[in-house]
């Protein structure tokens, strides 16, 4: 989680897109959870991989791998040389059996496999792979080819962001065999590349399929994958906490409301999410997102995205307002 998320600023001018609010949960600490809560091991310890986001950042994160029992660790990532040089950033939590996950993504899916498998890798059928890393497969239903964003069609099959490898050494030896020798592919540090390598040295990767593959790339996905999430965890989560105040409002749900939010003649919903201490009045407010310490005012907000500690007063509007703004 090392990028800058320029495609959905100005929300990541401030924070780091991982930590961005789902359903009221930062989206890496959604993920983290869901895995793990699938997973057929325990896991020991969360490894983040991430620039320079300060120590405040740092310490939310090692929270998030604490939440699910494990020890959370920090490596940094200087410089946006790929993602095969990111994972190498982590080096000294490759050992043993290992889940690597990219951190700007969420997924719906099952996770359980053989864990004696060399690897696992999660795919999913796609309109346009020529925007990712793709596979293909022999007649043994074995992987038999890793394709970094193919210009001309090899495969359908999109590597979503999740694997699984028995033993993390001999990924982390693959990827430091990339630096040494300098192989770029597109100009940077591929992990597709590492992964043929294993292939070629004999190592066998399954592939294993996601049920949904919900982008946060940017604000519409944003709030697409809010609005997804906020149908799947309103049967398992509560999703009101219960210091918010409803004076003469109403909600249409599914919607998550934060500690300490007020609601004063206001309509809110269906699909959004507002976090704590925020104060809603005389607005309607749908498919939106609202993070923590805003007030709003006089609004008929859709499909927008409002930061922290920001201001938004009266306006019929889809927008996309950053931390400690006012409009």
């Amino acid at each position: 989680m090392a990028g800058r998320g320029s495609r959905l600023r100005p929300h990541t001018l401030t924070v780091p897109k991982p930590l961005i609010p789902i359903a009221g949960k930062p989206m890496v600490q959604r993920l983290v959870e869901d895995l793990s809560a699938t997973l057929p091991q325990k896991v020991d310890e969360v490894a983040f991989i991430i620039g320079d986001f300060g120590q405040a950042v740092e310490d939310q994160l090692k929270a998030i791998a604490q939440t699910i029992g494990a020890k959370g660790s920090i490596y940094h990532q200087d410089r946006p040389l790929g993602p095969g040089h990111a994972i190498l950033c982590g080096a000294p939590s490759l050992e043993g059996p290992c889940v690597v996950a990219f951190s700007d993504t969420l997924f719906k899916a099952n996770f359980n496999f053989d864990p004696s498998e060399d690897g696992i890798i999660w795919v999913q059928k796609v309109d346009n792979p020529s925007s990712f890393g793709v596979i293909k497969l022999d007649a043994e239903g074995a992987i038999s080819d890793f394709v970094e964003k193919p210009t001309t069609f090899v495969s359908d099959m999109a590597i979503v962001g999740i694997y699984y490898f028995q033993d993390g050494a001999n990924l982390k030896a693959e990827l430091q065999y990339l630096i040494d020798h300098d192989v770029k592919e597109k100009g940077e540090y591929q992990l597709t590349t590492a992964l043929e390598h294993m292939k070629q040295k004999g190592l066998k990767f399954k592939p294993a399929s996601i049920d949904e593959w919900l982008d946060c790339g940017n604000k519409d996905n944003v709030l697409d994958t809010n609005t997804r999430m906020l149908q799947l965890k309103m049967e398992k989560e509560s999703l009101i906490d219960p210091t918010a105040m409803l004076d003469n409002s109403v909600l249409i749900h599914p919607c998550y409301i934060g500690a300490n939010t007020v609601l004063r003649n206001t309509i809110v919903g269906p699909h959004v999410s507002i976090g704590s201490d925020c104060e809603i009045e005389h607005s309607v407010i749908r498919n939106s997102l609202i993070q923590n310490q805003t007030v709003v005012k006089d609004a008929n907000l859709n499909r927008s995205m409002l930061g922290s500690h920001a201001k938004f007063d009266g306006k019929a509007a889809s927008v996309s307002l950053g931390d400690y703004s006012e409009h």
